[in-house]
């Protein structure tokens, strides 16, 4: 029943995007509607407050189990915990601290901004490819680092005094939040609003991705074209909560207890396994490589909603995400674009970690061609024999029957017996 499911689509398929100039026209002049919420703030606790049952950091707070559920009972002005608790403007003095210079230009972004982050210099700055001159002038480019990250672009003359590494803008992270890299990469992949308050519309991709489609295109193709504020890939193969957890303790994503922990504290709050009476949800698991948003209230809320359950239970983004969005949206009818993985992969290329390019053999030398003779011998011309003359006999008229001799015995020309 369920071949509805791309489960098999690991490669690209078609996609039918407008003209970038098409697209461009049709950027919506105003922001979209967000359902019943219409004032979102955020939480500011300095000194922190610890009173959580469990879960929670120093950079997200400690929301207690009451407030995570006051959080998803949707009013027309909220404030909820999203990180950065510890200071008013996201970036400075909250942990995942930022230059002044970087924050400033951050500000200045106010259309779209397409952002990424390689932390451990995990992987190579992967260079946007088929963008338009309208969206290098106008689209904001972002790559957050670390310090050893920048200390391997500098190493290796990358970057300079600009802060570019190609159409990038590289952001050097100070005091980043958790020592596991992928908990501090959560916060630019689903706290975009809060580092950028006055874009938008954010488009993440992962640090091994290589964007290949302008970002108004994919902005037209997966947001206005369908009405939608959020967009995500549904994962390739898996679309229930139950067996992505499985297949994260079987790969070793995450430490068993923690996942199993989460997954009961799911059921308890009624998670089911997905069938099609969810439609017209058509998955639970996304492909979280990409998030494509625009910055209105309700999809911001999704987004640190979102992250407390990151922060709170594993960083395995997957387990948490239906949860979340099932909530809102049995309160304000509102969902999330999950668009086909194979439509992601045509519009974004995954690459080699560094390390994996770095330890690859490299492709094996060409067979060279035979070696020349120095002196090449002069051909050999075939010498022609010469023909006889044709001539006749004297005494013989031309055109004579010669008859054969005749050996004793051979009569008619019979063999002997």
């Amino acid at each position: 029943m369920l071949s509805i499911f791309c489960s098999s689509c690991i490669s690209a398929c078609p996609v039918c995007y407008l003209p970038v100039e098409e697209a461009i026209a049709l950027m919506p002049k105003l922001p979209s509607y967000s359902p019943v919420l219409k004032n979102l703030t955020y939480i500011y606790e300095n000194p922190l407050t610890k009173n959580g049952e469990f879960g929670g950091s120093d950079f997200g707070g400690y929301p207690t189990l009451a407030q995570r559920t006051d959080s998803f009972d949707i009013r027309e002005s909220m404030s909820v915990h999203c990180g950065f608790v510890r200071g008013t403007r996201a970036g400075r003095n909250t942990g995942y601290d930022i230059d002044e210079v970087d924050l400033d230009a951050m500000d200045q972004c106010r259309g779209v901004v397409v952002m990424s982050a390689i932390f451990a210099a995990f992987d190579n700055i992967q260079q946007p490819s088929n963008i338009s001159e309208y969206s290098k002038r106008t689209v904001c480019f972002f790559m957050f680092v670390d310090d050893e990250t920048e200390a391997y672009l500098q190493n290796s003359g990358q970057l300079g005094e600009s802060r570019k590494v190609g159409v990038w803008r590289i952001v050097l992270i100070h005091n980043p939040p958790y020592t596991d890299g992928r908990r501090t990469g959560k916060i630019p992949k689903l706290l975009a609003h809060r580092l950028f308050p006055n874009a938008r519309y954010s488009i993440w991709i992962d640090g091994k991705l290589e964007l290949v489609v302008d970002p108004y295109q994919i902005l037209e193709r997966h947001l206005w074209r369908k009405n939608a504020t959020f967009a995500i890939s549904r994962h390739y193969k898996r679309f229930d909560v139950f067996i992505e957890a499985e297949a994260n303790k079987a790969a070793g994503k995450y430490d068993n207890a923690s996942i199993d922990f989460q997954i009961e504290f799911y059921k308890k709050e009624g998670l089911t396994p997905y069938t099609l009476d969810k439609l017209p949800i058509t998955s639970d698991v996304p492909e979280g490589c990409v998030v494509i948003r625009e910055h209105v209230p309700i999809s911001n809320l999704f987004a640190c909603l979102w992250y407390n359950e990151v922060d709170r239970f594993t960083s395995r983004d997957q387990i948490s995400f239906a949860t979340v969005r099932d909530k809102i949206r049995a309160k304000t009818n509102w969902t999330v674009n999950m668009f086909l993985d194979c439509e992601r992969r045509n519009f974004v290329v995954q690459k080699y970690h560094r390390e994996v390019l770095e330890h690859m053999s490299p492709p094996p030398p060409l067979p060279l061609p035979p070696a020349l003779p120095e002196m090449l011998p002069p051909p050999t011309i075939p010498q022609e024999t010469p023909m006889r003359r044709g001539g006749v006999r004297r005494g013989r008229r031309v055109g004579a029957r010669r008859h054969r001799k005749v050996v004793a015995g051979d009569r008619e020309g019979e063999p002997i017996s």
